[in-house]
């Protein structure tokens, strides 16, 4: 299971270590996020003062309004700091032999981040403004080519935006429920069960251009489509109209 970007194991009034590996002193601006995330998971988001910030990163106040702006800019920061690194939990497969495996597979990573990373998973997503951040949308640039890659092969049953909306929506939604459990209620079953209903939801069980109907196989054809093709202009926007049509008739 993922670990924290930057897990401690010291004492709750530990420092952080402001050193780098070769001796040199991390910048400030490190210094201070490192220190809320501390906070952060060990006494939630309550925890992250100015003052307490400050002290855990051995600077004085005024320094984190002369880096982020104000408390919430660092909140801001200390959350792009972790979709940083769950991104860097993703792993990508431009050509997975089974692509359903491999949403099953994606959909696991993101859960088992939020599980591992409660407060700052918390705090990711807690204000919608934070989903604007650069590594944001770098991720959910990765889940829209496994989703297309899916619409390419014939596996999804439903649009693309909505496929990403689902998996995005019912991973959330599966750390959220398991965190806001008692401990002795959380029942494994449960992610997996809503993982599976994520995955019937979105796909079919074979790629539909091998089953009968033209939904399938207007859904992989829009998704196959590209710009390096003979269509004009107003012939590819009338084709992807057509498309649309039949891709989500009924």
């Amino acid at each position: 299971m993922p670990s924290h970007p930057r897990r401690r194991t010291g004492a709750p009034d530990d420092k952080p270590d402001s050193a780098l590996p070769d001796g040199r002193e991390q910048p400030p601006r490190q210094r201070v996020i490192d220190a809320a995330i501390g906070l952060l998971t060990r006494g939630g988001r309550d925890a992250v003062t100015t003052r307490a910030v400050a002290d855990a990163a051995g600077l004085q106040p005024p320094a984190i309004y002369r880096l982020f702006g104000d408390k919430e800019g660092l909140l801001d920061a200390v959350a792009e700091y972790g979709f940083t690194a769950f991104l860097a939990t993703k792993h990508v497969d431009p050509d997975p032999p089974d692509p359903i495996a491999d949403l099953r597979a994606g959909w696991d990573v993101a859960v088992e981040f939020g599980l591992a990373n409660p407060a700052l998973y918390m705090l990711m997503y807690a204000d919608p403004t934070r989903t604007r951040s650069a590594a944001f949308k770098a991720g959910m640039e990765i889940l829209r080519g496994r989703i297309h890659r899916l619409a390419a092969g014939g596996w999804l049953r439903v649009d693309e935006e909505l496929a990403a909306q689902i998996i995005h929506a019912t991973a959330r939604g599966a750390v959220l429920t398991w965190l806001s459990l008692p401990e002795d209620r959380r029942d494994p079953a449960l992610l997996t069960t809503l993982r599976e209903s994520m995955v019937t939801a979105i796909t079919d069980e074979r790629p539909a251009v091998q089953t009968p109907g033209p939904k399938g196989a207007a859904r992989a054809l829009r998704a196959a489509l590209s710009d390096q093709t003979p269509l004009s202009g107003a012939e590819q926007h009338l084709l992807r109209e057509w498309l649309d049509r039949l891709a989500n008739e009924g």
